[in-house]
């Protein structure tokens, strides 16, 4: 992304209603996980100024909780909100030994310019330990790509189906995979495909008024309450997906 992109990141990453239900989705899915059992590390790769990785910190306090990312200025900028280490890399080539990591979680990464999302994914299976687990978060439907993604520089969004598949090929048992911000989605096609496209890219990313953030947030916090009983929403603007390296698991 660009600097002013990550600039708006850093701003409100921390109370944006749609990053607020990111992070709780995968907060959940690693509780469901059982996170806290495991012995080895938990990598967020791509962890951009680190408004994830701080919340990692804070829920895993007593595991060892690592942020990649290949923006420099991204890093340093995460490691003083997280005040977790932060080190420089590509998903593509992670610097890390083979079955060190406990977990791997990666949200909106794979979706980049830049990022071979068979490669990463390749080196997300050879980091992680027997029975570590992946959380990934992505962007649905490529018929949804915008102005905002070509700002934050997606080049690709996924559907279940295909992620599924990408998962298997690379040696991923896929446990649980569903569609999120199901509710919103109307107002995404409309604001992103159907109302004025401006001439420069500029993201969503931005302080939102109580009276839209409110409302937002009741949304998405129905929709983790379903996603948390179990169930996988049929449609919606995001995609989680969890899955864990080494069969067996359901």
């Amino acid at each position: 992304m660009n600097s002013s992109e990550h600039d708006k990141l850093d701003r409100v990453e921390d109370r944006m209603w749609w990053f607020a239900g990111m992070h709780a989705n995968l907060l959940m899915a690693a509780r469901r996980a059982a996170l806290d059992k495991l012995d080895f590390p938990i990598l967020d790769a791509g962890c951009g100024t680190g408004g994830f990785l701080s919340q990692l910190a804070r829920v895993y306090w007593e595991k060892p909780v690592i942020g990649l990312d290949l923006d420099v200025r991204a890093c340093t900028r995460a490691a003083i909100k997280s005040a977790q280490p932060v080190c420089a890399g590509s998903v593509n080539d992670l610097p890390f030994a083979d079955a060190a990591l406990g977990a791997i979680f990666s949200a909106d990464v794979l979706c980049h310019e830049g990022v071979d999302e068979h490669r990463a994914l390749g080196h997300f299976h050879r980091c992680l330990a027997q029975n570590g687990w992946l959380f990934l978060n992505l962007p649905a439907y490529r018929w949804l790509l915008s102005r905002h993604d070509a700002a934050v520089s997606n080049i690709r969004r996924y559907t279940a189906t295909g992620l599924r598949r990408l998962l298997k090929a690379v040696g991923f048992h896929p446990v649980y995979i569903s569609y999120w911000n199901m509710v919103l989605l109307p107002l995404m096609i409309i604001t992103r495909k159907l109302g004025d496209q401006a001439h420069n890219a500029v993201s969503d990313v931005r302080p939102y008024p109580r009276s839209v953030e409110i409302p937002c947030r009741a949304a998405i916090a129905i929709e983790s309450a379903l996603m948390r009983s179990g169930l996988r929403l049929p449609f919606g603007g995001s995609i989680l997906a969890v899955a864990v390296k080494g069969g067996g698991r359901d």
